[in-house]
């Protein structure tokens, strides 16, 4: 089902990659204090109870570069397409913080659904999903 559990990872730190003993990949999400919670990063059949699991010291992030534009990659960026191999030097935490919403111009043109109902009782302004789904800010 894409998620495996492992004992004896006292020093594992959350959201730090692991290696499986026939190869698989996985991701510390749930630490508990006897076992930690990991999803594997690939289809993980061959993983059964028992084999050897060890940590790699590495948070799970993510390679970033123009090449990946138009590529069709796997969870751990490698490429599934006929492209080929890509070369990237940066990298990216996957838990990093969002950016921001940038500024924008007021609503100035309201949105009308033609239905009174709903004109009457939802703003809706034309480009500005923010007040369907209700900005934070």
């Amino acid at each position: 089902d894409g998620i495996a559990r492992a004992f004896g990872l006292d020093e594992i730190m959350a959201g730090e990659l692991v290696e499986f003993e026939e190869g698989a990949i996985g991701i510390a999400l749930n630490l508990e204090s006897k076992n930690v919670g990991f999803v594997l990063m690939g289809d993980g059949l061959m993983i059964q109870e028992g084999i050897s699991v060890k940590a790699t010291r590495r948070i799970a992030h993510i390679l970033v570069s123009e090449a990946y534009l138009g590529c069709v990659i796997n969870a751990l960026t490698k490429p599934i397409d006929s492209r080929g191999e890509i070369l990237a030097s940066e990298s990216r935490l996957i838990k990093s913080p969002t950016p921001g919403i940038i500024l924008r111009r007021s609503v100035y043109e309201p949105f009308q659904t033609g239905l009174i109902a709903i004109d009457s009782m939802i703003p809706i302004g034309r480009d500005q999903r923010e007040l369907i789904i209700r900005d934070k800010y």
